[in-house]
């Protein structure tokens, strides 16, 4: 049971990132108009959607996820610190606080690994 659960748990830390990625290229204009309005650079967007998408499936799959899960808690803060910061504002205060969330879930996984069903366990066996 407990190789099920954290395999669930890497699947659903993994799809919000996985999602988002593909639901930004899909409204690639809107996302970007919505990251220079916030003044961060348009360009960057594909950086995002890749690590967004490749996080997400190194999550899911538990390939480097210590490495993928870190970058990702940064990325994640990043994210909260820049796009919802006005706390006044009670949507962007959830916001804000499920970047968090998110965050320390992504810590579990660099202190405890990918855990069950995992590429990380396949080869460590090896």
């Amino acid at each position: 049971m407990e190789k099920i659960n954290q395999f669930i748990a890497r699947l659903l830390l993994g799809q919000i990132f996985l999602l988002s990625g593909v639901f930004k290229i899909s409204g690639y204009a809107g996302t970007q108009g919505y990251m220079e309005a916030m003044g961060v650079p348009g360009m960057l967007l594909p950086l995002v959607i890749a690590l967004e998408i490749g996080g997400g499936l190194a999550i899911v799959v538990g390939w480097r996820t210590r490495i993928a899960s870190g970058i990702l808690a940064a990325f994640t803060l990043i994210a909260a610190a820049i796009f919802h910061h006005n706390l006044a504002d009670q949507v962007q205060q959830i916001m804000f606080m499920k970047n968090i969330a998110i965050t320390g879930g992504l810590m579990l996984l660099v202190a405890y690994g990918a855990g069950g069903f995992s590429v990380d366990q396949h080869r460590s066996k090896q």
